[in-house]
Parts: structure tokens; sequence; C-alpha cells
């Protein structure tokens, strides 16, 4: 039987998106991420959303939706995140099968890690790879 207990990430990389749907679609399609939650408004706008990937999670929500956090990222510029993933090469031709646009293919790393680097719809990088460092946790 599975393991279904549920984990409670203490980091979130947040961010917003003009067409936050859209972005779902490919994180969700392209990169493997399972969502978890979407609260949308009246007029379509992701107020907020949240992904998950392995014992992690990304949220996320529409530019331009309102409140603080919406105005203080206005400008904005892209971000990145580092994912660990157990197979690079498979993944990177999932990603490679969604049209993902791929800023370097699998490669090793002189510290003993496997990564790729792909760019999102709007110019996020998401970087996935097997170097997995412990935290200390708390």
């Amino acid at each position: 039987m599975a393991d279904t207990a549920r984990v409670r990430p203490s980091i979130f990389p947040t961010l917003l998106y003009a067409d936050a749907v859209a972005a779902i679609k490919q994180l969700t399609e392209a990169f493997g991420f399972t969502e978890t939650s979407v609260y949308e408004s009246e007029d379509g706008k992701v107020l907020h959303a949240e992904l998950a990937y392995g014992n992690g999670a990304v949220m996320l929500g529409s530019k331009g939706r309102g409140g603080l956090f919406s105005e203080i990222m206005e400008e904005a510029g892209p971000s990145a995140a580092y994912l660990v993933v157990a197979d690079v090469d498979a993944h990177h031709q999932r990603a490679v099968e969604h049209g993902v646009d791929v800023v370097m293919p699998p490669t090793d790393q002189d510290y003993g890690s496997r990564d790729y680097m792909a760019r999102d719809l709007e110019g996020n990088i998401w970087c996935f790879g097997t170097y997995a460092p412990e935290t200390t946790g708390g």
C-alpha cells in the first residue's frame, strides 16, 4: 500500500504569471507537477494555486489579481527553482515532448549531479537534477 501521509514543506517558491492557467498546464503536463489547489476569481484570474512535486510545492497566481503581493511583484523578473528528480533523462524527454524550451540539456556536473535546465512560458528557469542536499529541518 502506498504511503499517503501528507507533508508540509517549510519553503514555497511563489511566482506570478500573466497567464497562470497556461503556466499550470505546462508545469503539470511537461514537468510532472500535481495540481493540489486552484482558486480563481469570477473573471478567471488565478488568485492562488498550489502545485506539488515530490515532498515540495510551489505557489502561483495571476499577475494583476490585486493585493499587496501582486503589487510588489508587478515588475519582478523571472525566477529560478531547483527540483530533485530520480531520472533526469526521462524527465528531460517528457519536457521535450511537450515543447519546453530546454536551455541546458542533461549534463553531468563536477559535483556529481546530473542536471538540465528549462525555461517556462514566461521566462522562469526550472532546474531539474539529482543533487539532493540534506537540511537540518526544524
